[in-house]
C-alpha cells in the first residue's frame, strides 16, 4: 500500500477522483479514503496546514494502514532560481527549519533525542518521481525541503533558510511527516509543485498559482504510481 498525505484538500480530490473500489473512514480526526490506482492499494488523507496535523495524520495512517511508503504530495515557495512556478521540488531530504535549541548549543534544526537534522527521503522513490516529472514533461530539481510553521513571504527569511540549510523549497509539513515516517520505519518520498518564486511576492503568486500547482502534482503522483 502507497499512502499519500497532502496539506489541502484541492491537492487530494483529483487523486481520490482517480481511485477505484474506494472507502472512507475517520481516524484521530483525519479522513483517510482507501482504494485502488493502476492496481496498487492507495490510502490517502488530507492532513491540514502546518506541522502536528501532518504529524498527527501520518502516525494515525501508520498505525492503521501500515503503508510501505509515504508519500507527500503539495505546493511550496522556491528559494533558488532552478525552480519556477510549475516547477517540482523533489526532496532528497528535509529539515525543520523552525526548530531550534541554538540557546543549549545544538545546531538550528537539530531534532533532539534522535540528533538528525536531515531526513533523508527513499532513494528508489525520489527516482520514481524523477521519472514521473520526466513523463510529464516538467522541469524538476532534488533537494533539500525545509518545513516550518510559517508561511513565507519575507525574501529575507527565505534567503536565511536557503542559506543555512542548502534548501532548494519551503512549505509547511513534509519534515514533520518525514520527522513520524523515520520514527516508525516507514519509507517515504515529499515532492512539491512550486506556487511562488524566490523574488516575488508569495501573498499574491499563492492564491493565483496554487490550483495550477496542484494539478501539476496530481498529474506526478498518478505517473508516479503507476511506475512504482
Amino acid at each position: 500500500m502507497i499512502g499519500i498525505i497532502c496539506a489541502m484538500k484541492i491537492e487530494a480530490d483529483a487523486i481520490r477522483a482517480s481511485l477505484a473500489d474506494t472507502k472512507t473512514e475517520t481516524v484521530s480526526g483525519v479522513e483517510f479514503t482507501t482504494g485502488t490506482l493502476h492496481g496498487k492499494e492507495i490510502v490517502i488523507a488530507v492532513c491540514g496546514i502546518g506541522k502536528v496535523f501532518a504529524a498527527v495524520c501520518t502516525e494515525a495512517m501508520i498505525i492503521k494502514y501500515s503503508p510501505e511508503l509515504i508519500v507527500n504530495s503539495g505546493v511550496a515557495g522556491t528559494l533558488t532560481d532552478a525552480l519556477s512556478i510549475g516547477d517540482i521540488a523533489i526532496a532528497k531530504d528535509l529539515v525543520q527549519h523552525d526548530m531550534d535549541t541554538s540557546a543549549l548549543g545544538d545546531p538550528v534544526g537539530l531534532v533532539s533525542g534522535i540528533n538528525k537534522i536531515y531526513f533523508e527521503a527513499d532513494e528508489n522513490a525520489v527516482k520514481a518521481f524523477e521519472n514521473a516529472v520526466k513523463e510529464v514533461g516538467a522541469n524538476s530539481v532534488v533537494g533539500t525541503i525545509a518545513s516550518g510553521d510559517q508561511f513565507m513571504s519575507d525574501t529575507a527569511k527565505k534567503n536565511a533558510i536557503r542559506d543555512r540549510f542548502d534548501a532548494i523549497a519551503c512549505e509547511m509539513e513534509g519534515a514533520a511527516i518525514a520527522h513520524v515516517a523515520y520514527v516508525n520505519g516507514v519509507p517515504f518520498a515529499v515532492l512539491r509543485a512550486i506556487s511562488d518564486s524566490a523574488s516575488g511576492d508569495a501573498q499574491m503568486e499563492y492564491p493565483k498559482f496554487v490550483a495550477m500547482a496542484s494539478a501539476r502534482s496530481h498529474a506526478i503522483i498518478d505517473a508516479f504510481v503507476k511506475l512504482w
